[in-house]
C-alpha cells in the first residue's frame, strides 16, 4: 500500500508541474517554475530541519502549490492589496493541499495540521510554523535574491532583507549567514541591511 504522505508529496508535484510559467533549473533546462520552488523548499527543509514531521514536509513542499492561478495583479497596488493577496493565497493554498491529502488517503488530524502550517499560524510561537517560515527566508536568500537585486533599488532591497530577517529564528539566521552563497554585491548589501 502506498503511503499517503508520499502520494500527497507526489499529487503536489502533479499540479505544481501544470505551472505555464517556466525557469531554469541547476542544470539550465527549463522547468514548471512552482514545481522547481517546491522542490526547493523540500531541499532546504531537509538540510535545516532533517527530522521534519510529515506535516512539515507537505507544508514545505505545499507552500506554492498552483501559485500562478492567483496572480499578484489581480489585487490593488500598494500594501493593503499585497496583504490581502498574500492572506487569500494562504487560505487556498491550505483548501488545495487539503483535498490532495484527502484525496491521498491522510488523517483528518494530519490534514488540519498542514493546513494550520500553510496559514503561518502562531509564527515566532510554534515551531513548526516558525520553521516553515525559516525555510521560505533560506529558499528566497538562495535562489531568488539576485534577481531581485537587478529589479529594484538599494532602499527598497535593504527594506526587503530587513524584512525577511525579522521573520527568521537565530537558527534561521545563522543557516542565511553560514550555509547560503550569495554574490558579492548581494552579501554587501546584506551586511549593510543588517548593521543598519
Amino acid at each position: 500500500m502506498t503511503d499517503p504522505v508520499s502520494t500527497t508529496i507526489a499529487l503536489i508535484d502533479e499540479a505544481n508541474a501544470k505551472d505555464p510559467n517556466q525557469e531554469p533549473d541547476a542544470s539550465g533546462t527549463l522547468v514548471a517554475k512552482e514545481r522547481l520552488y517546491s522542490e526547493r523548499m523540500s531541499e532546504w527543509l531537509e538540510r535545516f530541519e532533517p527530522e521534519a514531521s510529515d506535516a512539515l514536509k507537505i507544508a514545505a513542499r505545499a507552500q506554492h502549490i498552483e501559485r500562478w492561478t492567483s496572480p499578484r495583479s489581480d489585487y490593488p497596488e500598494g500594501r493593503s492589496g499585497y496583504k490581502k493577496w498574500r492572506a487569500n493565497l494562504g487560505l487556498y493554498h491550505a483548501q488545495r493541499t487539503g483535498e490532495l491529502m484527502e484525496q491521498a488517503g491522510c488523517d483528518d488530524a494530519l490534514i488540519d495540521r498542514v493546513k494550520y502550517l500553510l496559514q503561518k499560524r502562531s509564527l515566532k510561537r510554534d515551531t513548526e510554523t516558525q520553521c516553515l517560515e525559516d525555510v521560505i527566508c533560506l529558499v528566497f536568500l538562495d535562489y531568488y535574491i539576485d534577481d531581485f537585486a537587478t529589479k529594484h533599488d538599494e532602499p527598497k532591497l535593504i527594506d526587503i532583507i530587513q524584512k525577511t530577517w525579522a521573520k527568521m529564528s537565530e537558527k534561521g539566521h545563522a543557516a542565511a549567514l553560514n550555509d547560503v552563497q550569495y554574490e558579492p554585491g548581494v552579501l554587501a548589501l546584506i551586511q549593510k541591511a543588517l548593521s543598519a
